[in-house]
């Protein structure tokens, strides 16, 4: 093995490990790793930003722009209302939502695709006494499945694609992964309805205001006079009501010692944890009492819970900071973490994507707030804009759709939806581009030129090598079975674009080795990247539907094996029968 091989490879294990520990921001750890790869003499100093003028880069961005008008459409406020009014049962609704994830999941990105369709869903689980988690990971898992239908339902489609062009002259046609994704897709979605009630069984009832008490979150709330807490010692806490103190502070002052001789008094502030049922029944008996409207409560006054997106500008700020709410006189009352890290005060906790705050404030305020911090209200509180022709941009955007289909290129023909959408007033570019999810663009961009290393140094021929030896590669179907699960392996803690951009040369090679067509290998490749169940952290939907729905990181284990098991066996399946 070369010193260039064995530095890739090293390179390469590096920064799969930091994707998968999330220490750093992904286009902290992305760039990083492309100046080292440089550095280490990988690629020559033009081709260091080459990936930012990549037809897959240009055709994510395109999407992305494009998915912001369809979002501010509103096209399915009414559909919700309708659905609701007709009283379906709980399967046909998480079955029809799961569906609708899927379907627009075919055309635009999985997160916007889960975006859309989630405030949808939400709202008739709300009409309809749906628990919650029922409808969130269903949702996130549809829309991964339905990124398997089409050229553009995903950045590793896109990625394989492009490295089927490169290698035989033509990359594959919009709806060429629909023979393994779309059957795939259907069988996961059916199946995980039909699941889902038993593996997430409703919860007891529960008085109407406490109807969202699967969550826990973390508060800072003062001890009144006549408090049942006041001399209660914090050891005793969980116990006796059901919440985890992390501090106690006095004056200001923060109350050192051992749990059990710790006694909490008057006038005490707790910062502490639990359930919103148990923090919501602690303020209606006056157990625990905030200091959010000291000056009461003004006429406009409303409640939100609103997840932080991987886009958001709030992502990697603390509470103490976040004056676009400050400055408008809203205020974070609770939070729902994804770290297990609470040090200091409530306002030193610090935000990451999947966060859920609670928000107390003017109801416009609020909207105006959430529009330019880039987060996804989860309750329909914040009045919408009017729908007003919100039928076009679909129109358009179809068009765009129809377009690739019959053969022209992604990147112009979305091109095109956008240059559209800007003449006829529904897309601001300038802003559009700010709001961009950018971290994730620049490690699309910044991962290419790795990808294309792994090919060019030969390493994808030594590691094809290699796995020769394990397998027979004059068999394609035991190459192809290996290199799904491959994919299938490390898309849960990494993004499904770092597996495409990795695996594509590697792929490649094997077919080359057994003198097979590529097609097959490089599908396997897309399939399996998309394959992410198992963990909250493999992909971004995951992260949010964790957050939004009180998962745990076992109930992706638990309801996660059997879609990836099933579409791993049916997907090999497929590619034998359609493409071998």
């Amino acid at each position: 093995m070369s010193f260039e091989q064995a530095s890739l490879l090293i390179l390469l294990l590096a920064m799969l490990v930091l994707f998968s520990l999330e220490r750093m921001r992904i286009e902290v750890t992305a760039i990083a790793g492309l100046l080292a790869g440089y550095a280490l003499g990988l690629y020559p100093a033009d081709q260091i930003f080459a990936g930012f003028a990549s037809p897959v880069v240009i055709t994510v961005i395109e999407i992305l722009l494009i998915v912001q008008v369809l979002a501010r459409a509103k096209l399915f406020d009414n559909l919700a209302a309708r659905i609701a009014s007709a009283r379906p049962s709980n399967f046909k609704v998480i079955s029809g939502a799961s569906s609708l994830a899927g379907i627009l999941s075919i055309f635009m990105n999985n997160i916007g695709a889960f975006a859309l369709t989630l405030p949808v869903a939400l709202r008739l689980g709300v009409a309809l006494s749906i628990p919650r988690r029922q409808l969130v990971m269903p949702i996130s898992f549809a829309a991964l499945l339905g990124g398997l239908v089409s050229l553009i339902g995903t950045p590793a489609n896109l990625l394989v694609s492009d490295a089927l062009a490169k290698a035989s002259g033509a990359g594959f046609r919009f709806f060429d992964f629909s023979y393994v994704g779309l059957p795939v897709a259907i069988a996961g979605i059916l199946l995980f309805a039909i699941r889902v009630r038993q593996l997430f069984p409703e919860p007891d009832p529960v008085p109407a205001t406490l109807v969202q008490g699967t969550r826990r979150i973390v508060v800072e709330r003062r001890v009144p006079d006549a408090s049942p807490l006041i001399g209660v010692r914090l050891s005793e806490c969980p116990t006796r009501f059901g919440i985890k103190p992390h501090a106690l502070i006095r004056g200001d002052n923060f109350v050192f010692g051992p749990l059990d001789q710790s006694v909490i008094n008057a006038g005490d502030v707790l910062l502490a944890e639990g359930a919103d049922s148990v923090f919501a029944g602690l303020a209606a008996t006056q157990a625990l009492v905030t200091d959010a409207h000291p000056d009461g409560l003004p006429p406009d006054f409303t409640r939100v819970e609103t997840v932080v997106m991987p886009e958001s500008t709030l992502v990697g700020s603390r509470v103490r900071s976040l004056e676009v709410f400050h400055h408008r006189g809203i205020t974070v009352t609770a939070l729902s973490m994804r770290s297990s890290r609470i040090e200091g005060r409530f306002l030193d906790l610090q935000l990451s994507i999947g966060d859920i705050l609670t928000l107390e404030g003017p109801h416009q305020a609020i909207a105006e707030a959430l529009e330019e911090s880039e987060c996804l209200p989860l309750a329909p509180t914040v009045p919408a804009e009017p729908a007003a022709l919100s039928w076009r941009p679909f129109a358009l955007f179809a068009c765009g759709v129809a377009a690739s289909a019959v053969g022209l290129r992604p990147d112009i023909a979305f091109a095109c939806v956008v240059l559209a959408l800007t003449l006829l007033n529904h897309l601001n570019i300038r802003q559009a581009m700010a709001d961009l999810n950018w971290p994730i663009i620049i490690m699309l961009a910044a991962m290419i030129p790795i990808g294309q290393a792994v090919a060019s140094t030969g390493a994808a021929e030594a590691i094809a090598g290699w796995l020769s030896l394990i397998l027979p590669v004059n068999h394609p179907l035991s190459g192809i079975a290996l290199i799904l699960f491959l994919a299938m392996v490390l898309t849960p803690f990494v993004n499904n674009a770092t597996v495409a951009i990795v695996l594509a040369p590697i792929a490649l090679e094997f077919a080359r080795l057994g003198r097979h067509a590529p097609d097959a290998y490089l599908i396997a490749v897309a399939v399996g990247a998309s394959l992410d169940f198992l963990t909250p952290f493999g992909h971004h939907n995951n992260t949010l539907a964790m957050g939004i729905g009180g998962y745990r990181f076992r109930d992706f284990l638990r309801a996660g094996w059997p879609l990836a098991v099933g579409g791993y066996g049916l997907a090999l399946f497929l590619l034998a029968l359609f493409w071998l």
